[in-house]
């Protein structure tokens, strides 16, 4: 079955005319479009990510630097889904060097943590996946800025973490839904 089309079957009528049907899809991802984008945080720094050092971090970059886009030039692949209304799905990747490299979250010691793994985003994700985020509006005053959830743990979101001189990406639980934290605020 491709994206395209939906199956569906009815297969009973239940009581006060509720209708049951079989054969539908849940959660299916198509990839519908990529756009070649910065990533910046609240500070106006770019996301670049070092897979030789494991991580991600923003950082202030050179015009120079900037130009090479090794590293922070990001392929946001978007998604067409079945349930829409969790924000529009993305997933990531970016080149460095001569190598493509996707983002992805892994449990590591009952903690879940952002990874680059070499390799390409899929077209057609049939079920749940670790590479997906929805994108959501930061806040309704702030069309032109992003924070995206985690699509496997409602309410965790991609962000910052300062750690030293760094801002690394991580993902972090957001307590309440209307709760604004820059530290997750994203733009293009």
């Amino acid at each position: 079955m491709s994206c395209e089309e939906i199956l569906v079957c009815p297969i009973q009528l239940g009581e006060n005319f509720c209708l049951y049907f079989a054969g539908l899809e849940c959660d299916a991802f198509c990839k519908e479009k990529t756009l070649h984008k910065f990533l910046r945080n609240v500070n106006s720094q770019l996301l670049v990510v070092r897979p030789d050092l494991n991580m991600a971090a923003f950082e202030d970059v050179t015009d120079q630097e900037m130009r090479s886009g090794n590293g922070m030039h990001f392929n946001i692949h978007c998604y067409k889904t079945t349930t829409p209304s969790a924000g529009m799905p993305v997933a990531f990747s970016v080149q460095v060097e001569d190598k493509s490299y996707y983002m992805c979250c892994e449990k590591e010691c009952g903690k879940t943590i952002v990874r680059f793994r070499e390799g390409e985003v899929p077209v057609d994700i049939p079920g749940e996946s670790n590479v997906i985020f929805f994108k959501k509006t930061f806040t309704s005053c702030s069309s032109r800025a992003f924070k995206f959830e985690y699509s496997l743990e409602k309410g965790m979101f991609l962000a910052f973490e300062e750690e030293g001189s760094l801002r690394k990406l991580i993902l972090k639980k957001l307590s309440r839904e209307d709760e604004v934290d820059e530290t997750m605020k994203i733009s293009f």
